[in-house]
């Protein structure tokens, strides 16, 4: 099944961008080869530019003691096993102090950098890295794997409070609902939202062997998916197929 995501709001649609960019940062620096290694640094240089809003850390210390206050709620319970229970509040309270541990913006410390940040005014530029361009970065990347990996773990590191956060809440909210199947008469599919329920994300889960792509959208109000398929000719065209999918409101 091929899982799609739809955000609600901006501050999903960030953190889902910084998970994506932190994903993708995981496959790149194992590599050995020079190659790879430098778009790690691209990346990396993509991240803070996304972590660059001013309110981008509050939000996640926000969602983080939210989070909090939700599962302390549960003491008690009978149905909460209070050891599931306390290795999620722990989770969520190393996250907030990880956070608060790191001065400024995630990716502050960087910017000090001024290796780095002569790389990082070049790669916008097509072909802006090449060695005449940046002799030293070219040197950089003659140095071995080991080396080079050894410098890219210290740079994330300033990094991976704010990953670790994003992961955890993604998580959270990800699993409060479960999934439902419905289907897609004609390929559309349209769904009012309750009232008073707030709604985060939605995840859409669709068999790939039916070869459709699913263009979402969806405000507070009322959710739509229009089923399309590739053509030919390159451009999406409407199915006119009935079609049934998996759907995930997560509040």
């Amino acid at each position: 099944m091929i899982l799609y995501e739809y955000p609600f709001n901006e501050r999903i649609r960030t953190y889902l961008r910084l998970e994506h960019l932190f994903r993708r940062l995981g496959e790149l620096v194992p590599a050995d080869a020079p190659l790879p290694h430098h778009y790690a640094l691209v990346t990396i240089f993509e991240i803070m530019d996304v972590a660059a809003r001013a309110d981008l850390k509050a939000d996640v210390l926000r969602d983080l003691e939210k989070y909090k206050a939700i599962f302390n709620g549960y003491r008690g319970n009978p149905a909460i096993s209070e050891a599931a229970l306390n290795q999620i509040l722990a989770h969520l309270e190393h996250g907030c102090a990880a956070l608060n541990s790191v001065p400024g913006k995630a990716g502050q410390a960087l910017t000090e950098n001024e290796w780095l940040m002569s790389i990082r005014s070049r790669t916008g530029i097509p072909g802006g890295t090449c060695e005449f361009d940046l002799p030293a970065y070219y040197a950089w990347q003659h140095r071995s794997g080991n080396a080079r990996r050894a410098d890219l773990g210290r740079w994330i590191a300033t990094l991976t409070p704010l990953a670790d956060s994003i992961y955890l809440l993604l998580k959270l909210l990800r699993e409060a609902d479960g999934p439902c199947k419905v289907m897609a008469p004609g390929g559309h599919f349209q769904q009012s939202l309750p009232q008073g329920r707030s709604f985060q994300l939605l995840r859409l889960r669709i068999d790939p062997a039916l070869g459709l792509i699913p263009e979402i959208s969806g405000n507070r109000l009322m959710i739509s998916v229009r089923l399309m398929r590739h053509g030919d000719d390159d451009r999406l065209q409407t199915s006119r197929d009935d079609t049934a999918f998996e759907l995930t409101l997560c509040s």
